[in-house]
């Protein structure tokens, strides 16, 4: 068989591997394996999973992720053949719907290793991993931090378009004032509409303390809010929790808890 042939082969073996784990087709997905894979995946052990038996039992977990609507789709694959062994290197989108489109460039990585058995192509390896994302973190805890700096800008210059435009539509706020809880957008917008008209001064808003961890979609903010509602005001020192959705648009507040202490 010609190199381009057995390449060929590879690549309708791996798409079928791939269909056959986004669908929770468990013979398919073991079917081209040899007995003694080796599999070093995204979560433990950290030994990896060995031989077909351990191979077989690990997935049926995964494909309960891939019935509730993740994604397993190849975006870039190559393979590599000789005449007895082979290599193929993919790029795939596995996610949840929701986070491709906040992440659409995160990839999970794939590496094969395949040698040839009674004249057919089988799996002796596989290596699936996610890039470290640790940086990615301390950019997520920046870019919550650009909202907080944002919002002070924005009272200060009096724009309630622009304070409650990484405010989310189904936002919960447990507010000093009124209410038990204001839920939605328009209810949360009355209440920065009226603290920028109750002071005839510009507002100024800062949190010295403000404390910022994040993972994944889930971020969350805490510190002591001061507001100035005037030059020559007073700040009046309050607690303050946020908690935030990342989205397509950028980082989103759905919750916020105020309180003064009692």
């Amino acid at each position: 068989m010609a190199d381009n042939d057995a390449e060929r082969e590879i690549r309708e073996l791996i798409e079928r591997w791939a269909h056959a784990v986004h669908v929770g087709d468990l013979e398919t997905v073991v079917a081209d394996h040899a007995e003694d894979i080796v599999m070093f995946d995204v979560p433990p052990p950290q030994e990896g999973i060995r031989g077909l038996a351990d191979y077989t039992a690990a997935w049926p977990p995964f494909f309960g992720f891939q019935a509730s609507g993740g994604c397993f789709d190849i975006v870039e694959l190559e393979v590599t053949a000789g005449a007895d062994v082979a290599f193929a290197h993919a790029l795939l989108r596995c996610d949840t719907p929701e986070a491709v489109a906040a992440r659409p460039d995160l990839r999970l990585r794939l590496t094969l290793g395949l040698r040839r058995e009674e004249g057919r192509w089988v799996v002796a390896h596989e290596h699936h991993s996610f890039p470290d994302e640790s940086h990615i973190v301390e950019e997520d805890q920046q870019a919550v931090r650009d909202v907080h700096r944002k919002w002070a800008e924005d009272t200060a210059a009096g724009d309630l378009d622009a304070l409650v435009a990484p405010i989310a539509d189904d936002i919960v706020s447990y507010e000093m004032e009124g209410p038990l809880e204001y839920v939605g957008i328009d209810d949360v917008r009355e209440v920065c509409r009226a603290g920028l008209e109750a002071s005839p001064e510009s507002v100024r808003w800062e949190i010295p303390d403000l404390r910022v961890v994040a993972g994944g979609d889930i971020a969350v903010s805490w510190g002591i809010d001061h507001i100035t509602p005037g030059p020559d005001a007073e700040p009046v020192l309050s607690r303050g929790t946020r908690v935030f959705r990342r989205t397509s648009e950028g980082w989103s507040m759905i919750h916020q808890h105020l309180s003064f202490p009692v």
